[in-house]
């Protein structure tokens, strides 16, 4: 039987970081014009990119952190991250040479996902095969993952070269992550995947929970553990490289969330993935509210979250030393 309480908790704190987002600035939008139009096209759209990057980065990573069988495996650290972002610097910095403001737009709007999904799943099938050749040895897995983002990075700054000053100054910034990029456009294309991908990879929590017991375990379960893994892979790919074209590359929340869930509610993946996804937009919520409230600049959202994060997992590394082994 399955433990709804912690899912129910989620949901409650997720409400009221959206309502404390939205009513930050106390209750004056009801009665002003000027006040409403902000809430309506510049704090709401923020509020959705961040629930929806928030849970599609900690939902995917919970789904990756089972399926690599290592409590390491986030987006960022295995390199998906940094293939979308390759493949959306690519189309971004090439698209801003060739083309007129006008199609820039749309291309922003319908070619980058696109592209930031195929660089998201062309990193996650290398993962995927490096992880099974090496039979998942946790520390050849992670090399991999900094090789790719190394990869990455390097035809990425190659690619600075020749971009011009703008360009260059606007991914910059979206490379360190921004959930002021988005609009109801965007959001309109962005907003559908990431629901539909990340439902389907909700309702595979039992069979998560199979591949514990190992692939011979599933198969009497009547899984096929190759195909699933590659569902698994595409759904995950789909939730990184949406997520990246609308908000850019944001770290440590794929590998902050999952991993403090399962220590507070234990591994049942039927409550671990809602809950994973739940609270990673809770946090990304709660990042926005920082931002506004510390500052008097938009601060890249990696920042935050990495200055969060790190010393959390540092102590969560200290406490659970087993992590390594």
């Amino acid at each position: 039987m399955v433990n709804n309480k912690p899912i129910y908790w989620a949901s409650f704190l997720l409400i009221s970081s959206a309502l404390l987002f939205i009513f930050a600035e106390g209750i004056t939008w009801l009665s002003s014009d000027i006040e409403r139009h902000i809430i309506l096209n510049i704090r709401l759209p923020v509020l959705l990119t961040a629930i929806a990057v928030g849970s599609a980065i900690a939902l995917s990573s919970a789904a990756l952190q089972v399926l690599l069988r290592n409590p390491l495996a986030d987006p960022g650290i295995i390199g998906i991250s940094a293939g979308a972002s390759l493949m959306a610097a690519i189309v971004l910095l090439t698209g801003s040479l060739t083309l007129a403001s006008s199609q820039t737009e749309a291309l922003s709007y319908y070619i980058l996902p696109i592209a930031c999904f195929v660089g998201a799943l062309m990193s996650s099938f290398v993962i995927y095969a490096l992880a099974r050749r090496l039979r998942s040895s946790m520390s050849a897995v992670i090399l991999a993952g900094i090789g790719i983002s190394t990869i990455a990075g390097a035809i990425i700054g190659w690619l600075f070269i020749y971009a011009p000053p703008q360009s260059i100054k606007n991914l910059s910034f979206w490379l360190m992550g921004s959930l002021h990029n988005t609009n109801y456009t965007s959001l309109a294309f962005a907003l559908p995947i990431i629901m539909i991908s990340g439902t389907l990879l909700l309702c595979q929590g039992t069979k998560f929970n199979w591949l514990y017991l190992g692939a011979s375990a599933a198969q009497l379960k009547g899984i096929d553990p190759i195909k699933f893994e590659r569902k698994v892979l595409i759904l995950a790919a789909l939730l990184v490289g949406t997520a990246v074209s609308i908000a850019g590359s944001i770290a440590f929340i794929g590998l902050l969330i999952p991993h403090f869930v399962r220590q507070i509610i234990g591994h049942d993946n039927r409550v671990v993935l809602p809950v994973s996804a739940i609270m990673g937009a809770v946090l990304l919520i709660m990042t926005a509210l920082i931002n506004e409230w510390l500052f008097d600049m938009i601060v890249p959202v990696s920042m935050l979250t990495a200055t969060i994060g790190g010393p959390l997992f540092i102590y969560s590394l200290v406490k659970q030393p087993k992590i390594l082994g």
